[in-house]
């Protein structure tokens, strides 16, 4: 399948941490969204067919991709994206359920949440499309901030969306994967599944339990772009949840680091010290989004909106003392009771 984006997200991987994997466990795994996807069931008393549920998944990752891949060029997003301004498409009810809540998340994040980034993505070079040059302009900021604004350039009436400006691009890929992931869940229940654990590119969706009986337990990566460590492990059931941080997708120039995470205020890349940001809630479709929309607002600010949408969200920034760089973490109080739960 064509890939959905660039976007680096935290690697929770089954193989380490995310379950020990009992008899009754049917393991399914391959490539999809430009990133992998795994799938672990617990076999139901029925017992469940394999190559049905392969089928099933095979189906719904097709269908995504369809819909949601900014690298597919016949994909709707694609569609959408090429459209003149204030020509009407009428989305189908995937597209429309995804933006409604991306509008939200938007709303509620002070606006950092914002899918219409994708002219200033393209320009610091981590999109589909390779700049001529890393560092752009300010002029060539201020040009793509033209075309960016969510709540002023894509207009949402009932299931027709228009946009205002041409040159309006919409990237879904912080938010297109945990949508997937829900799907699949979905085909899962739909099959009598009611113990699994999905997850793509490091969104997951969590329900019922492991074969053990325990909840499964799910990695948080520490956000060390040198090694492959664990700050924690977590106790997760019926929950979604998602990791953004700023570790793995960046470059370097002129002893200045500038990451994949845009600020939608100044068109920059931010620079505060918060690396990474865990959050779960009910789906994985709002804990991807609320992922990228508290690591773009950094932990300050962020813990604030957290707290008040009521998230359970774990920041981990990067601190120095006595010359020596270490994480911090802090969690907000619905994370630490799903913590000691």
């Amino acid at each position: 399948m064509t890939a959905l984006s660039r976007r680096s997200f935290i690697f929770m991987t089954l193989a380490l941490a995310a379950c020990k994997r009992g008899a009754a466990d049917l393991l399914l795994s391959g490539q999809t969204m430009g990133t992998s996807y795994t799938v672990v069931a617990v076999e139901p008393p029925g017992g469940l067919d394999e190559g049905g549920l392969k089928a099933a998944i095979d189906a719904v990752l097709a269908d995504i991709d369809q819909k949601m891949s900014n690298w597919n060029p016949v994909s709707e997003i694609s569609q959408i994206n090429a459209l003149s301004a204030d020509t009407p498409h009428t989305l189908s009810a995937d597209m429309l359920t995804l933006l409604n809540a991306a509008n939200g998340v938007h709303k509620n994040s002070d606006g950092q949440f914002d899918l219409t980034l994708g002219p200033l993505i393209d320009l610091w070079g981590f999109g589909a499309q390779k700049p001529t040059s890393r560092i752009p302009s300010d002029s060539d900021v201020t040009e793509a901030m033209h075309s960016v604004g969510q709540t002023n350039t894509v207009l949402l009436e009932g299931s027709t969306l228009t946009k205002s400006r041409d040159g309006t691009q919409m990237y879904l890929s912080a938010i297109g994967k945990g949508y997937g992931v829900d799907r699949l869940g979905d085909a899962l229940r739909a099959l009598g599944v009611t113990d699994f654990m999905v997850e793509i590119g490091g969104d997951i969706i969590t329900s019922g339990q492991n074969a053990e009986g325990m909840p499964w337990q799910i990695a948080i990566e520490t956000p060390d772009a040198r090694q492959r460590s664990f700050l924690k492990v977590l106790g997760v059931s019926n929950l979604g949840m998602a990791t953004s941080g700023d570790y793995r997708n960046y470059f370097e120039q002129e002893g200045v680091r500038y990451s994949h995470i845009i600020d939608a205020q100044t068109g920059r890349p931010v620079t505060h010290p918060t690396a990474s940001v865990t959050v779960l809630t009910q789906n994985a479709m709002l804990a991807d989004a609320w992922a990228t929309a508290l690591l773009v607002l950094g932990k300050d600010r962020g813990m604030e909106i957290a707290e008040r949408q009521n998230l359970a969200a774990l920041f981990i920034d990067r601190e120095v003392t006595s010359g020596k760089m270490h994480f911090k973490t802090y969690a907000t109080d619905q994370f630490a009771s799903i913590q000691h739960s």
